[in-house]
């Protein structure tokens, strides 16, 4: 973020003055709420309505140009008719920043060129405002909680809905900033985190994004933030084809897919998750401030039927249990009554007989086990009709004791009985509200900090970015098989010649080749190519390529694509003719280390033909390794220059990876 923008943001936030334009002091409407958070914060508060002298205590004037002051923030609680003559009032009189709350329907244009030539920050069109508790600012259009929860976290998020609700959600973890961004048509998410970063009183940051906006620029904040430590929960939406056409239509920008969302995530080091349990979850888990030393997860149970849930639930999200060390089965195994089995997830329920140091015992033993990275006793938090308050004293025994994180894992929210789950909340213990995203908000945990890519560059020497697609894999260090062109049958017995039969022939500038003839495979001879290069000519035209033979092996697809929003992305599928029926594909976001494309191919469901399956000969990973790396290098590099590259197949086999085919399509 650029110093003006950096000055302008903090002036936003941390306004000091404010003018509310439209205040009003007809009861329920916007002007009236405008006016009752504006008295709520902590700035001084200048009221604007030609139709009031006064409003309750305060005076009103008739325009912005009548304030005895200059102001950091003016609140536009009008129509639209009337938004751009207030905006430029607002920008005339030197203010700093501005709330535009209404949807500004064709007017952003106007919006922005008048709020950046000004050089002021703008939070809107379409939002909710902010609160900023850490000073006490409310510019709000709307009645939130006063006082806010307060805590550690800086919110943005572009739902208006999802705002009022997380800011009333009642759980284990409190606010610093809280921003209903809109629209972001000259203030954005990255401008927020940046602000967020600048505070060393952030600890966590969490994100609701319906449109990725300024991608570049989010992309280094949020690079800052895993720099800083400082951990980032980001829930996106729109991943889906009728989502995708809701959130186009509701922002006037296409949200990307869930999985370039992920690969986004994955290489700025911050947490993806899938929806508001697993936000809310994955939230308090953190703002719990116990961060984990590596390791997997661990629970304790009072019920043998959800302990069995548990484990059905943990198996289809892919979250894995630790296995613990023999001394801790010891020391678990010692106090558990007859015919119950030390293991994890482990189930302790006997006799009932002294609940508090049985499951205490055994909790304490797990968070000291050095495979376990949280811990969570997994029982409903019911209200007890006895008064019975073991299981939360079992709890809080152990958190007195260890700073390793802890949990209590609920599974039906209704049930849980408020007054303990605040207790425990209190004293730092996260109450999770679902078995299914609460344990998907201790693997968070369990992993976090996430590994950010480092990624080892191929050497760095000129480039060539244009010639066929055979000349540009193979300036980047992807094997090719041998290939000539040919627009004539004597070009392609040139080329056959140099090459060695046998050979490939196949049409240029077709997408799917082999669905309409253009591959012919295992050309023997100079008659055979006769045949073969007249038939594809007679129906497909003149252009051939000639290859060399490949090995038999697994057939990749490698390639890069560019997104409008994200920029080029790397995409490694199951290749061949079956890259659209099976969809089977991982995405990145280049440069790609050598770790992340491991990631990538061991995410693959057909992985498993990498390895040898059924007896088969194992393929060469590493060569595999290296051509998933080279093209994200070349998505790096040329990723404005061309459109899409893609290797389809690259053959795999025990002897290496080769490129057969390639597609190249420049950008626009």
């Amino acid at each position: 973020m650029t110093d003006a923008r950096r000055v302008a943001v903090a002036a936003m936030l941390g306004a000091r003055s404010v003018a509310v334009v439209g205040a009003s002091a007809r009861p329920d409407s916007f002007g009236a709420r405008m006016v009752t958070e504006a008295l709520r914060s902590s700035a001084r508060v200048h009221l604007v309505n030609p139709r009031y002298r006064r409003i309750g205590e305060l005076p009103c004037v008739p325009s912005l140009s009548d304030l005895s002051e200059s102001v950091d923030l003016v609140l536009l609680g009008v129509p639209d008719a009337a938004l751009i003559d207030q905006l430029r009032a607002a920008a005339d009189i030197g203010a700093r920043s501005a709330v535009v709350f209404g949807a500004a329907h064709g007017l952003g244009a106007d919006v922005a060129s008048i709020a950046t030539g000004a050089d002021m920050a703008l939070c809107g069109p379409g939002c909710m405002g902010f609160v900023n508790a850490a000073s006490g600012v409310r510019a709000l259009g709307y009645l939130e909680p006063d006082p806010l929860p307060r805590g550690l976290i800086s919110l943005v998020t572009h739902s208006g809905s999802a705002f009022s609700t997380l800011l009333r959600a009642n759980r284990g973890f409190g606010f610093r900033h809280a921003v209903s961004s809109g629209q972001e048509l000259v203030t954005d998410t990255a401008d927020y985190v940046d602000h967020a970063l600048d505070d060393p009183d952030t600890s966590l940051i969490a994100l609701l994004m319906e449109t990725p906006r300024s991608v570049t620029r989010l992309r280094r904040s949020l690079l800052r933030a895993a720099e800083r430590g400082v951990p980032v929960v980001i829930l996106t939406v729109g991943g889906s084809p009728r989502g995708r056409l809701m959130v186009a239509a509701h922002s006037g920008a296409l949200a990307g897919e869930s999985a370039v969302w992920q690969a986004f995530c994955a290489a700025v080091g911050a947490v993806h998750v899938s929806d508001m349990a697993e936000f809310t979850d994955t939230l308090e888990m953190f703002a719990a401030g116990r961060r984990s030393r590596g390791g997997l997860i661990a629970t304790v149970h009072d019920s043998g039927a959800e302990r069995a849930l548990t484990a059905d639930l943990a198996h289809d999200l892919g979250v894995e249990f630790a296995a613990l060390s023999a001394e801790t089965t010891a020391t678990i195994g010692a106090r558990l009554d007859d015919g119950l089995t030390p293991t994890n997830p482990l189930d302790v329920w006997g006799t009932g007989t002294d609940t508090r140091s049985l499951f205490g015992a055994c909790l304490q033993a797990m968070t000291d086990d050095p495979s376990v990275a949280v811990t969570a006793l997994a029982v409903d938090l019911v209200a007890e009709f006895d008064g019975d308050t073991a299981y939360a004293d079992a709890v809080l025994d152990v958190a007195g004791r260890t700073g390793a994180p802890l949990a209590v894992l609920a599974s039906v929210p209704s049930a849980i009985d408020r007054k303990t789950a605040q207790q425990l909340r209190d004293r730092g213990i996260a109450v999770l509200e679902s078995t299914r995203s609460g344990l998907v908000a201790m693997a968070h945990l369990a992993r976090w900090p996430l590994p950010v890519d480092a990624p080892e560059h191929l050497e760095q020497r000129p480039r060539q970015s244009s010639g066929n697609g055979f000349d540009l894999l193979a300036d980047y260090g992807v094997p090719v098989v041998p290939t000539g062109t040919a627009d004539s049958l004597d070009g392609a017995l040139t080329a056959a010649a140099a090459i060695g039969y046998p050979v490939v022939m196949k049409t240029v500038g077709v997408e799917h080749k082999s669905d309409v003839g253009g591959v012919l495979l295992d050309i023997a001879d100079d008659d055979a190519l006769q045949r073969s290069y007249l038939a594809i000519a007679e129906n497909l035209g003149p252009s051939v390529t000639v290859s060399a033979m490949a090995p038999p092996g697994v057939e990749i697809s490698v390639g890069f694509v560019r997104d409008d929003a994200f920029g080029p992305l790397v995409v490694v599928a199951a290749g061949g003719t079956l890259v659209e029926l099976l969809a089977d594909r991982a995405i990145a976001c280049p440069p790609v280390s050598r770790r992340r494309a491991a990631e990538m191919l061991d995410s693959l469901r057909i992985r498993p033909l990498l390895a040898g399956w059924r007896g088969g000969p194992p393929a060469d990973i590493a060569a595999l390794t290296d051509v998933v790396v080279a093209f994200g290098v070349m998505a790096a590099e040329l990723g404005e220059e061309w459109a899409a590259v893609e290797a389809n197949p690259v053959i795999v086999s025990p002897d290496g990876a080769v490129a057969v085919d390639v597609l190249v399509i420049p950008a626009e």
